[in-house]
């Protein structure tokens, strides 16, 4: 059953009771003035249960209008569902174009409108004229909202992925395939060649494999950017699991990481900001010392304000060989690539980035990136904090 048979359903029951209340009432109707508000919500039994307390039982997006379009009153889903941008999505010019089909003939349309900022959302808006004795003061319409973001990010993953796919894997699948065609000729009796020749072959399979995961990871960012998250972390707690996942890899690199937070409770999804965190820390292990020198590596998470709103910095810094400044606006772009950066099949593919800033998008943080070459880069995501939201510490 749809949102909109549901609601239909819920006003016929709503509906229905109140005509059993009319007959037991009767009695009181008679004192009540003939065409009064009161008395049409006598006829109809909502003395005590008004429409709009009845639509924030639904499960679904519901939004009242005027015959003007403008929004009288949005249900407890609505507000939960779409926050901020509810009052866009209502004055969007499609929703208003299928407001104005609305006619004595005419008492359904539809509008399907996408939102581009700050995430792009697709919103299908199903309008509907109140019958007369529902039609209470400026109310005329009802407006079901349904998110069909999910099902848009679907669909745009699935050609994506084959387009990135087809890109990236072409190199690797080529070579694979040219030394099997060696295996299987001249060196086929040949046993170092076949060695060679094999751990090659189970390199590029590896790159493979990092790929394939990677846009995998990127897909599901795209798919759940446009669903805040719920939950809170603390900051402290999220740096000290980065330090202990990280330091193999960086003491087996002979890195030097160094962490310092405070215990700040962040609202958001704990396994995404250790996603981004690790990525950034694993960058700069790739990267920092491309040239030979000892690299340190800091992670830092401290209170920040933004624009007034009160935050927490997350800083990954490193004194590495840095980036040219040409290059700071694109990193975050799929599949960009510093030239003179690539470390043979340890090398990235530009995705990593890309997926932050998704993470970032969906946690309604900023990221930004700060490097002079020769002298080391600073990544910096910032996301808001709770009200009285400082934690003991740990």
């Amino acid at each position: 059953m749809t949102g909109t048979e549901f609601a239909a359903c819920l006003v016929f029951v709503w509906l229905s009771g109140g005509l059993i209340g009319w007959f037991a009432r009767g009695w009181r109707l008679s004192r009540v003035l003939p065409g009064s508000a009161r008395a049409r919500r006598e006829e109809i039994g909502t003395s005590s249960v008004s429409l709009e307390e009845m639509l924030d039982l639904l499960p679904d997006a519901a939004v009242l209008l005027d015959g003007h379009g403008a929004k009288r009153f949005a249900n407890i889903e609505a507000h939960e569902a779409f926050g901020d941008a509810l009052g866009t999505i209502m004055r969007h010019p499609d929703v208003f174009a299928a407001m104005r089909q609305l006619n004595g003939v005419t008492l359904r349309s539809t509008a399907e409108i996408v939102l581009e900022v700050p995430v792009r959302r697709v919103v299908k808006v199903d309008l509907r004229i109140l019958p007369e004795v529902l039609a209470i003061g400026p109310m005329r319409a009802l407006a079901i909202l349904t998110d069909c973001s999910e099902r848009d990010a679907v669909e745009r993953m699935r050609s994506d992925f084959v387009a990135y796919a087809s890109h990236e894997l072409r190199t690797p699948l080529t070579a694979l395939i040219g030394f099997i065609e060696t295996l299987r000729g001249s060196a086929a009796d040949d046993p170092a060649a076949q060695q060679q020749f094999l751990g090659i072959m189970a390199m590029q399979a590896n790159r493979m494999q990092r790929l394939i995961e990677q846009l995998l990871e990127l897909s599901r960012a795209e798919m759940l950017e446009h669903r805040k998250p719920r939950g809170t972390v603390d900051a402290l707690h999220i740096v000290n699991l980065v330090r202990d996942e990280m330091g193999g890899l960086c003491e087996s690199r002979n890195v030097e990481l160094k962490t310092s937070a405070e215990s700040v409770a962040v609202q958001g999804d704990g396994e995404q900001i250790i996603r981004v965190l690790v990525n950034l820390v694993e960058n700069a292990v790739k990267y920092a010392g491309a040239d030979g020198r000892a690299v340190q590596i800091s992670v830092s998470a401290t209170p920040q304000l933004l624009r007034g709103r009160p935050g927490v910095a997350f800083i990954v810094e490193d004194n590495g060989v840095g980036i040219a400044e040409e290059h700071l606006p694109r990193l975050t772009e799929r599949f960009y690539r510093v030239e003179g950066r690539r470390m043979g099949a340890s090398s990235g593919y530009g995705l990593g980035l890309a997926i932050v800033r998704h993470i970032m998008d969906r946690h309604d943080g900023c990221f930004e990136i700060t490097s002079t070459v020769g002298k080391g880069t600073q990544c910096m995501f910032w996301l808001p904090i709770l009200r009285d939201s400082r934690l003991a510490a740990a």
